[in-house]
């Protein structure tokens, strides 16, 4: 049979001695604890037996391989029971208490065990942090980094109080799956859609950014960086703390949140949501976020209310610096929502665009676009409606819509395909072309550009907005914005002029000029001059016009002069002499657009711009 006695198994000392000659043992019982390389180890009988002879004592040091406990084989009972002299400890039902006090941690965080915490957040109409993201990522797809931290305050408080009142030290982070039923049928490429969502709890210290949340900032940050994974920020907060009292820091300027936040810009798809008080640090955070999704209860400002009055510059409430009224109409927040929940779905419908082409979609019947512009050529018309018309049924998402509103910017999917759609807006100033659009359409075009999304161009434009008073606003510098910004694209850029194409404005429009894009159409309403038409006549024939006697005979004249004009530069004559590429039927407009689409070529590398102008 084999050797059943107990040998060293390595040069070690002998600690422990737990048996006696004349002991009964059973199968896997401690013996003996040996000492090597500071690790103890334990030496177990191989089987059921008797200790004939024990050959060292604790303390003694031996050798590989030396004979330490010397067994006989167990002498069978007659009722088959086994020695029961000395049993072996079998594994027992209770936990460790090492475990006990880490899930006991771990408890400490939930929000099922900070009912008053919750109850504040259902007060304020408020989601809690982790129910923000629980609702953004797929059930169960989380991993959170750092819930162990707490606030570095331990030389002024007890280390219950901090376990209890600042868990995770106020910021929830970690790593989840955003939209994984949409994308599910794509089982070669799971991780995309893997994101990294950070969160500020305000219920703990006001949300405020602590030095160890920066360290959690600066981990998850340097991850989606290094594996290029979107990032969701969830604002909320107070900006800078200064109770931290565990690290001797006269200032702590030198952290590295916001280079490293910053960083990601052009890299990866950065999401700012906002719900509440965004202030300081908070708000710098956000601000450097490709889109900012915000509530309408939300105040965001580079400094809170302390701040403020500290720089004597007066005595505000919260709710007077940064509402989200005044954030929306100067283009800080992208997109304003009613509450948490819906702020959380625009957020996963935004990162949706960036994770690929979807198999399923629906859209409304085509030929309704023939009927979306009126029969008299100066009427105005819904152009949000045809940019409805021309995506895919309830995939238009508006960004900074309350912002620039001579040009309308929007995330849209084609088929199924992700693009980004710019469209002339004839409802504001006829679809001239002032500084806050310009400003608006050119980032737009860099964000596409970063992330690898086509853009799509529906024009109806006088041209860019003229006049001393929009001279005085940098409108040179401001309109000048976009043809830079539309020279350096590696997307496919799409154009299609539905009725005006005039001047400069609509060159910039189409991507810098009709032969820019990759394939420019028009509707057989489309117009086209250098400048708007009837002002083109009356300069142009400025000699003639008053050489005619005033009244009826200059009248029927000008019409003439206008009609010919319109005539010249109608889509068909610009088709015919290859200024244009083509006049289509309204209706074909998704067909022409997919298909062009599809004969474009995708752009390579990881990150198409440096980044995205915060502006």
């Amino acid at each position: 049979m084999p050797d059943s006695n107990i040998h060293a198994p390595m040069a070690c000392t002998v600690v422990v001695v737990q048996v006696a000659p004349g002991d009964s043992v059973r199968a896997g019982q401690a013996l003996l604890v040996v000492e090597a390389m500071k690790m103890e180890h334990e030496l177990h009988a191989a089987a059921d037996g008797r200790v004939v002879e024990l050959r060292v004592r604790a303390g003694e040091t031996v050798a590989d391989g030396d004979l330490l406990v010397r067994l006989a084989a167990a002498a069978p009972s007659g009722d088959g029971a086994s020695p029961t002299s000395a049993s072996a400890a079998g594994p027992g039902d209770a936990l460790r208490d090492d475990l006990l006090q880490t899930q006991a941690r771990h408890a400490a965080t939930l929000d099922a065990n900070r009912p008053e915490a919750v109850a504040k957040r259902r007060g304020t109409g408020q989601q809690t942090a982790r129910e923000n993201v629980a609702q953004l990522c797929d059930e169960g797809s989380f991993i959170e980094y750092g819930a162990l931290a707490i606030a570095a305050q331990c030389n002024r408080r007890a280390l219950d109080d901090l376990v209890r009142n600042t868990p995770a030290d106020g910021m929830v982070t970690g790593i989840g799956s955003v939209n994984g039923a949409l994308f599910g049928q794509d089982k070669l490429s799971p991780e995309r859609t893997r994101c990294v969502v950070m969160a500020y709890d305000a219920t703990v210290l006001a949300g405020t950014q602590g030095m160890r949340n920066h360290q959690k900032t600066d981990r998850m940050l340097g991850i989606a960086l290094q594996q290029r994974l979107p990032v969701v920020l969830f604002a909320e907060g107070g900006g800078g703390r200064p109770g931290d009292t565990d690290m001797a820091i006269v200032a702590g300027l030198h952290v590295a949140t916001f280079a490293s936040y910053a960083r990601l810009s052009g890299q990866v798809p950065v999401v700012g949501v906002v719900s509440g008080r965004c202030f300081a640090g908070n708000a710098a955070l956000l601000g450097c976020s490709d889109v900012t999704i915000a509530t309408r209860a939300s105040n965001i400002g580079m400094a809170g209310p302390a701040m403020v009055e500290g720089g004597g510059l007066g005595v505000f409430k919260p709710e007077q610096i940064g509402p989200s009224e005044v954030q929306a109409a100067n283009g800080v927040i992208d997109v304003l929502v009613d509450d948490d929940a819906q702020a959380v779905a625009v957020a996963q419908k935004y990162l949706a665009f960036f994770q690929g082409r979807t198999t399923h979609w629906t859209a409304t019947d085509p030929a309704m676009l023939r009927g979306a512009l009126p029969l008299n050529r100066v009427r105005t018309y819904d152009m949000r409606r045809v940019m409805e018309l021309v995506a895919d049924t309830d995939s238009l998402l508006e960004l900074r819509a309350g912002f620039g509103a001579g040009i309308f910017t929007a995330l849209a999917r084609v088929e199924g395909r992700p693009i980004g759609l710019l469209a002339s807006n004839p409802a504001h100033l006829g679809g001239a072309i002032d500084p806050d659009a310009a400003d608006k359409a050119a980032r737009f075009m860099q964000l596409c550009n970063a992330h690898g999304l086509p853009l799509v161009s529906l024009v109806d434009t006088p041209g860019f907005m003229v006049g001393p008073d929009v001279e005085a606003r940098a409108q040179v510098r401001h309109v000048s914005r976009m043809f830079v910004v539309a020279a350096q694209l590696r997307v496919p850029f799409l154009a299609v002029v539905l009725r005006k194409g005039y001047g400069l404005g609509a060159m910039a429009m189409a991507g810098g000029g009709f032969h820019a894009p990759l394939l420019t159409a028009a509707w057989p309403s489309g117009e086209f001059g250098a400048m708007g038409l009837e002002g083109a006549v009356r300069l142009g024939y400025r000699k003639e016009l008053a050489a005619a006697a005033e009244g009826p005979e200059r009248d029927a004249l000008y019409r003439q002069l206008v009609d010919r004009q319109y005539a010249d530069g109608a889509a068909i004559n610009m088709a015919a002499t290859l200024e244009i590429d083509a006049v289509i039927d309204p209706a074909h407009t998704r067909t022409w657009l997919a298909q062009g689409l599809a004969s474009a070529r995708s752009p390579a590398g990881d990150a198409l711009s440096r980044f995205i102008d915060p502006w």
